[in-house]
């Protein structure tokens, strides 16, 4: 009877709900991974699979056809950012959130039990990353309950580690080592952040916090092998390259297996916070290239020069160095064509002034949490040494040069800004520098001593990952430049160079820099990059249309990978579906209005004539009011002999009855008689 009862009851499944944010979920890595988890029911990685299951899931996570109309219960709920406005939601993203305040986006944190900052594809968001790791640990004793912070960080923190074992450089590192490893010197802003996550982690139980270090990504059509498929599938070359020998071991991971990584962090919460994700099988550059070739390319490869890979015109980005004389609108076109091309628009006073900023931050003191490693403490305060005598420098540099900046730092500044690796994978526009040929020669000099024994039948070399492709020399007559600077409106002159004197100033300087043997476009011409003449002056075009278009002509189209047809069409559809369900959105809301203003127009109309019709009244009244003395005096004293005189004149009938109503009234006045 008992059994029967128990079996009777069964027991209610309890569904947990977390929700979990991702920042931008329109890019490749971070639009899998939350793709991945809006699928995975939380705690589905804490039971126990059996072998048809297991293989189940595994049919099911190779196609990831997502489910958007069939949501499993107790999935994930996926919020998080966008990199641009105008991209359109996910479907597997419960909310979005785009150009919103730092305020509002701490506020949509505070509502996510997870929280995951991907700075593997944008290192921009680094800086968001180390904010929003920082605010939340403020706001810790607010938490109900106990939240998850991930940094999903990349391996090339590790680039530069030492051999853990100098006779035997194979011996792996484990994730146990992580306080021993060594960042590539262009990431060094992540492995700062993996410190900073990780010092917020020991402090409180109620904000757990993990780094995730990843190998470079593949998988889901994109990521890194995106480029060999590529090439591989177009069959437009004989053999896929492989750049150097070949035998550098790549750490890469699936992306899927990575989001799995990941949802088991949610899940397990792990006692190691820093955990290194990377697929068990060890294959070199060229093991991996050989298999793309063989199987969906021509089945050859061959090995190509390293430097070869900057070359390339599928992997190279656009490169372009804008110069010429003041007023000759080398930044407005400069900011046209990097809208075009999706290009980093650099200028001189921007880069130092991050320079400078980054420095103070260094140096900035620190709140060291206890338990603080000494390893990571010695590094730190060699940072701050090294941050503070720079600033130094530049300090005394300055005072002895009229707030001016020795050209060594400039150059330093300028060449870290342009090895960074935005400018490196995404490109640039070079906006008004290098002034002169020394400049130029400092900038670009290749530093690599291997590289520069390759190269030592040339005059000087070259660092080809930062020298520009394309060099546009903008000129015109320095009439016309007068001219043009006279004519700009007082709001964009004041505060600038181009006021008179320091206009004339600047152009005199930049003449007479030019009439020298070694100009700045001598140095371009020696390396066989030919500048692009452009005379703006003769054009004749104010907004320099003309000159844009003749630049984009000769530079060519932009190099980002384009969708397939399939995709375009897709692409359109949503548009067009976003943009008429947005348009009937719009009409409706409109429409609203309306009917509110016209129903408001009306009640206001109908009140209007209610207070009228109330004043109108309110007259009568008094003005009935006011007549009654008057009616009462006539009716008395004057309207009887009246009367009786009116009778008098229609019986007598005289011919001026005016007159002879007045002499009657005149005899009959009752006052006289």
């Amino acid at each position: 009877m008992a059994e029967e009862e128990e079996t009777a009851a069964p027991t209610e499944k309890v569904i947990r709900i977390q929700r979990v944010f991702i920042n931008l979920l329109d890019s490749y890595s971070s639009g899998n991974i939350g793709k991945f988890l809006s699928n995975c029911v939380v705690g589905a990685s804490l039971e126990e699979i059996t072998e048809e299951e297991e293989e189940e899931d595994e049919n099911k996570s190779t196609t990831l056809e997502a489910s958007s109309t069939k949501v499993k219960e107790g999935t994930f709920q996926i919020v998080g950012t966008l990199s641009k406005p105008a991209s359109p939601r996910p479907d597997f993203a419960v909310e979005t959130y785009s150009a919103i305040s730092r305020e509002d986006l701490l506020m949509r944190l505070l509502e996510c039990d997870v929280i995951i900052y991907n700075i593997t594809e944008s290192s921009q968001q680094v800086e968001e990353a180390i904010w929003a790791v920082s605010a939340l640990n403020e706001e810790v004793s607010h938490f109900e309950k106990r939240k998850v912070f991930i940094l999903l960080s990349t391996v090339m923190t590790w680039a530069r580690s030492k051999a853990l074992d100098p006779e035997d450089s194979e011996v792996p590192f484990t994730e146990e080592d992580y306080r021993r490893r060594k960042s590539h010197p262009n990431f060094l802003d992540h492995i700062n952040a993996e410190k900073m996550v990780l010092k917020f982690g020991r402090k409180t139980r109620k904000f757990a916090t993990y780094v995730v270090a990843a190998g470079l990504q593949y998988g889901a059509e994109g990521g890194m092998l995106h480029t060999f498929f590529k090439m591989a599938w177009l069959g437009e070359i004989p053999a896929l390259p492989v750049f150097g020998d070949g035998t550098n071991v790549i750490p890469t991971i699936h992306v899927l297996d990575l989001a799995g990584v990941i949802q088991n962090v949610i899940d397990h919460t792990p006692k190691p916070h820093y955990l290194v994700a990377v697929d068990e099988s060890v294959h070199t550059l060229e093991d991996i290239v050989k298999c793309i070739s063989k199987n969906t390319g021509p089945g050859k490869i061959q090995k190509i020069p390293r430097e070869n890979a900057y070359l390339t015109k599928d992997l190279t980005p656009v490169k372009i160095c804008i110069l010429g004389p003041p007023a000759v609108g080398k930044s407005s076109i400069a900011e046209e064509l990097a809208k075009y091309y999706k290009l980093h628009h650099i200028q001189l006073k921007d880069v130092i002034s991050e320079a400078i900023a980054k420095l103070e931050a260094i140096v900035a003191p620190k709140d060291i949490g206890e338990g603080e490693e000494e390893v990571e403490e010695e590094e730190e305060e060699e940072n701050v040494e090294d941050a503070q005598e720079l600033l130094d420098g530049i300090k005394e540099s300055m005072e002895q040069n009229a707030g001016q900046l020795d050209d060594q730092y400039i150059i330093r500044f300028m060449k870290e800004k342009l090895k960074s690796m935005p400018c490196r994978n995404q490109g640039y526009i070079l906006d008004g520098f290098p002034k002169t040929y020394d400049q130029a020669k400092d900038l670009f000099n290749q530093e690599d001593e291997e590289e520069e024994d390759e190269v030592r039948g040339r005059m000087f070399p070259f660092d080809k990952l930062i020298i520009p492709e394309f060099v546009c020399a903008l000129d015109a007559s320095d009439e016309f430049l007068k001219e043009r600077v006279i004519n700009l409106p007082e709001r964009i002159v004041a505060g600038t160079h181009y006021s008179q004197d320091r206009f004339l100033r600047a152009l005199s300087n930049y003449r007479d820099i030019n009439i020298e043997d070694e100009t700045v476009f001598n140095y371009f011409d020696e390396i066989e990059i030919h500048p692009i003449h452009i005379d703006v002056g003769k054009l004749e075009d104010a907004q320099n249309r003309l000159a844009i278009k003749q630049l984009i002509k000769e530079i060519g189209e932009p190099r980002n990978y384009g969708l397939t047809d399939e995709e375009k069409a897709e692409e359109e559809r949503k548009a067009a579906e976003e943009r008429l369900a947005r348009e009937a959105a719009e009409e409706a809301e409109r429409e609203h209005q309306e009917a509110v203003e016209m129903a408001e127009k009306i009640a206001r109309w109908e009140e209007w004539n209610k207070r009228l019709e109330e004043v109108k009244r309110e007259e009568r009244e008094l003005l009935e009011a006011q007549s009654i003395p008057l009616r009462n005096y006539l009716m008395t004293y004057v309207m009887p002999t009246l009367i009786q005189g009116l009778n008098e004149c229609c019986n007598v009938r005289p011919e001026d009855p005016v007159d002879f109503l007045a002499e009657y009234l005149f005899k009959n006045n009752p006052e006289a008689q």
